[in-house]
């Protein structure tokens, strides 16, 4: 099916498939007519889907087809969660709109880097604007721009805004928005809290969920570890050289550990480095594009990398702490094994974390042996089987901000009871 059957102009079909898409993915080819026929889209899409394409085709060729506003005011406005995210989805929107008659400006917008060449940039408007919400509201404070005239809202990511704590901002940012303009949002899960939110803003919207196809699984093979913590990086020190050549994605839970992991590797003869949020905007950035252009062997991350970032042919991807959820597992992994190509993607379990591992392997309907290299046979202990939890979450030994508030609540209710 081509990109022409579902009412994109030729320009459009044609940027992309200059982007890798010979064809429409299901999210598209369901996303698209819906965009363009300017139906509100609640769309359930799981990473490397083409999501950022389904909503800017669509929208480029409205835009194409509206009179120009003079001054130029924003019309179409993107929020995502992360500044990377946010630079992705901005590079994805100005290759889509490069074969247009008539290109629209498009502003990519995020905290983390001086806020005056975004102010200039903003100069005479812009048609379509991706944001932060942090910064697109420090924009808005200073006059840069006005979201008076949005007529489309997207939701990038929709969960992770919630996610990280964006819900306030979120707030303020809808409440510049005209009460009349299309919204879209777009995510991989849609937990209680983004489900409300999308009940009480999207009029009648029309349901898209593809993320159960089976895309990575055929072409990512997954592998599970059995191994003591403390030798975990002389695995995956082990584990690099037996892929010698090869790029490989480690995450780890904390800021810290990808500092030290990345330090260890390095002292090792391992070009190595650390990308998370405790850094720059620029060495981030910086950091990003050298992995891509395969000057870095191995990059340790946070979760921060877990979602929206594309690295073309990475070959593997190692979790060397768990994660902490099925579906964040499910987009690790789904770093590599992307556009048809194999991947491999191995996790490190160790005793005090194989009942963690053994709930991510229910979730995820896996079933893979707990493999045991020669000479890391595991001597430390597993740790105690942890109480049953009701609430559907996994957790580790530390209880989250919610198990906290949830204690409280229980706490106070008992102590308000009569004995």
């Amino acid at each position: 099916m081509p990109f022409t059957s579902l009412g994109l102009a030729p320009a459009l079909a044609q940027a992309a498939a200059e982007l890798g898409f010979t064809a429409p993915t299901p999210i598209q080819s369901e996303a698209i007519p819906a965009v363009l026929a300017g139906h509100d889209v609640l769309a359930t899409a799981q990473t490397g889907s083409g999501k950022t394409a389904a909503y800017a085709l669509p929208l480029l060729q409205r835009l194409a087809q509206a009179e120009p506003l003079t001054p130029r005011r924003v019309r179409t406005l993107v929020v995502v969660p992360t500044r990377e995210l946010a630079a992705q989805a901005g590079e994805v929107v100005r290759s889509l709109a490069q074969h247009l008659p008539r290109k629209p400006k498009i502003a990519v917008v995020f905290g983390g880097v001086s806020i005056n060449p975004q102010m200039m940039a903003l100069r005479g408007g812009a048609d379509v604007v991706v944001a932060t919400p942090g910064r697109l509201l420090d924009l808005v404070a200073h006059n840069a721009l006005r979201l008076s005239a949005v007529e489309h809202l997207v939701l990038d990511e929709a969960d992770r805004l919630l996610d990280l704590g964006f819900a306030d901002e979120l707030a303020r940012v809808l409440a510049l928005l005209p009460a009349r303009r299309q919204n879209l949002f777009f995510s991989a899960t849609f937990p209680n809290a983004v489900q409300a939110l999308a009940n009480g803003l999207l009029r009648e919207p029309l349901r898209i969920d593809v993320a159960s196809a089976p895309v990575e699984e055929a072409v990512i093979l997954q592998q599970a570890y059995l191994v003591d913590s403390k030798r975990r990086t002389e695995l995956l020190r082990r584990l690099i050289k037996t892929h010698d050549g090869q790029r490989v994605l480690v995450f780890v839970a904390t800021q810290y550990a990808a500092e030290r992991v990345a330090a260890k590797l390095h002292q090792g003869d391992l070009f190595a480095t650390s990308f998370h949020g405790g850094l720059s905007q620029g060495a981030r950035q910086q950091t990003l594009d050298e992995f891509k252009e395969k000057r870095w062997d191995v990059v340790v991350t946070t979760d921060l990398a877990a979602r929206g970032l594309h690295i073309d042919q990475l070959p593997v991807v190692v979790n060397y702490d768990l994660p902490r959820s099925p579906v964040d597992y499910t987009h690790r992994i789904g770093r590599t094994g992307r556009a048809g190509e194999s991947g491999l993607a191995v996790s490190f379990v160790t005793p005090a974390t194989e009942a963690h591992w053994r709930v991510i392997e229910k979730r995820q309907g896996l079933s893979l042996p707990l493999e045991v290299l020669p000479g890391f046979e595991p001597t430390e202990e597993a740790a105690p089987a942890l109480p049953t939890q009701n609430d559907g979450g996994i957790k580790g030994k530390r209880p989250s901000k919610k198990d906290k508030l949830r204690a409280a609540a229980v706490a106070a209710a008992a102590a308000g009871k009569p004995d």
